[in-house]
């Protein structure tokens, strides 16, 4: 098969973007408890570019878990997953957003900072940003709707507005996967529906995003795909034939 080596990683031509086959992981793994009872088990599925799925699931369905072994934070025990060909954690081209009550707001760091990170990785820790790389910073936050907070402390936005510029974090990052953990909690409609315009702009590039959320309406909704999980992949596929009475009673127990 045809490679490419695209900012140190091996790209493999005409892939998924995206493949996980059969994996599993325990709760022991997490550090959360000595029992080898799976937190997540037997999952396999293929994204392919562009695509946007919804994530949906009860508390504890392994929604978090699931996003920290896409972006190479943990190991499967079993199983393996592919980013284009390779393991997630040889790429800088996946974005992973954690749920906001994870993030220490007070922390005393600019929306230009916080964009500037998405840099880190190609600038590398002891060199200045060059000015390209400050022009990437404010073409995302424009790409957003957002280059008026430049110069704002992140502590002192909405959520709407912080979670546009984790998205232009993201683009300056040049991500092909875009993780999103909850990021519509506590939002407002008109909030929630500004960040689904920019996802949706976002396809054109062929970025790919999945997204957890707990609003079963906006994910048939909003989404070309439902993963409906409970440790395991409950169903997937379009929401319609996803979110039927059957399998929610059957992923959330009732």
């Amino acid at each position: 098969m045809e490679a490419l080596f695209y900012k140190g990683a091996e790209h493999i031509v005409d892939v998924p973007l995206l493949k996980v086959t059969a994996v599993s992981v325990a709760y022991a793994s997490l550090g959360k408890t000595d029992s080898q009872e799976k937190a997540l088990e037997n999952l396999s599925f293929v994204v392919d570019a562009g695509e946007q799925i919804a994530i949906v699931g009860p508390n504890g369905a392994g929604k978090s878990t699931l996003f920290k072994l896409l972006a190479g934070i943990l190991k499967p025990d079993e199983g393996k997953i592919e980013m284009l060909g390779s393991e997630p954690d040889k790429h800088i081209c996946i974005a992973y957003v954690t749920q906001s009550n994870q993030i220490d707001w007070s922390f005393p760091v600019s929306v230009r900072d916080v964009v500037m990170m998405g840099r880190i990785k190609e600038i590398g820790l002891f060199r200045r940003p060059s000015r390209r790389d400050h022009e990437i910073v404010l073409h995302a936050l424009q790409r957003v709707g957002a280059d008026h907070l430049v110069n704002k402390q992140i502590g002192e936005l909405s959520g709407g507005q912080q979670q546009r510029v984790f998205i232009a974090r993201a683009l300056a990052q040049d991500a092909n996967l875009l993780l999103f953990d909850e990021p519509l909690t506590g939002l407002d409609l008109p909030s929630q529906e500004a960040i689904f315009d920019i996802l949706t702009s976002l396809k054109a590039d062929g970025v790919t995003v999945l997204l957890a959320t707990h609003d079963l309406h906006l994910a048939g909704e909003k989404f070309d795909r439902v993963m409906l999980l409970n440790k395991k992949i409950m169903a997937m596929g379009e929401g319609t034939a996803v979110l039927t009475s059957e399998n929610l009673l059957k992923a959330y127990r009732g």
